[in-house]
């Protein structure tokens, strides 16, 4: 017996009701707001640019030098300062000398490529610095004239350990010896860490 077949009915369309005036204008103030965060986080990325300075070096110290116009302090290490004297086998030495000495080194008369995007209290570029395919920063902490100071704590215990440059005596930490020599207050940690507490401070800061 053969089963009569009928087709299904078709269902209407019914199209969407308007959008209510109020639904409108949250969806305007929506579409603005994103287009603001945009715009603000745009604003504020523009705030970590990388600046970069290279060429001839002018050392001034174990942690800092001058490339043109653009001063720069090595971030994430310490050295001893010009003037600071260690102590070793008994004796005092010159140890800030020693320490832009073995930096003079370093470069070679090469020329040096610096880059970071934070500065100091004094306004020098903190900067991660290269010349003749050397890191400068980590090389001076490796050969113990700078310590860690924010990075750069296993070069420093491997230069401790064979008591390297400044580890072969006694010495005074030089945000110490500053302090002590009425050079202004102890200069916060600037390593990888700090970095990152600096870019939120940043990013949120509203001027």
């Amino acid at each position: 017996m053969s089963r009569s077949w009928s087709p299904r009915p078709r269902r209407r369309y019914y199209p969407p009701p308007p959008r209510s005036l109020w639904r409108r204008l949250l969806d305007y103030a929506l579409t603005i707001i994103v287009l603001g965060l945009l715009i603000l986080l745009a604003a504020r990325l523009d705030r970590f640019e990388t600046r970069k300075a290279e060429g001839a070096a002018i050392v001034n110290d174990g942690d800092s030098l001058t490339l043109g116009t653009e001063r720069i302090r090595m971030r994430g290490i310490d050295a001893p300062e010009y003037q600071q004297i260690c102590r070793k086998d008994g004796a005092d030495y010159a140890c800030g000398r020693l320490a832009r000495q073995a930096l003079v080194r370093l470069i070679s008369g090469n020329p040096v490529t610096c880059s970071g995007w934070q500065r100091d209290r004094y306004g020098r570029l903190l900067g991660d610095c290269k010349a003749g395919g050397k890191d400068l920063n980590r090389a001076q902490v490796e050969a113990g004239w700078a310590i860690a100071y924010g990075d750069y704590e296993t070069e420093q215990a491997v230069a401790r350990a064979g008591k390297a440059g400044i580890w072969a005596g006694t010495f005074d930490e030089p945000q110490d010896w500053r302090e002590s020599h009425h050079e202004g207050p102890a200069e916060r940690r600037h390593g990888t860490l700090a970095s990152l507490g600096d870019a939120l401070c940043e990013f949120f800061r509203f001027r």
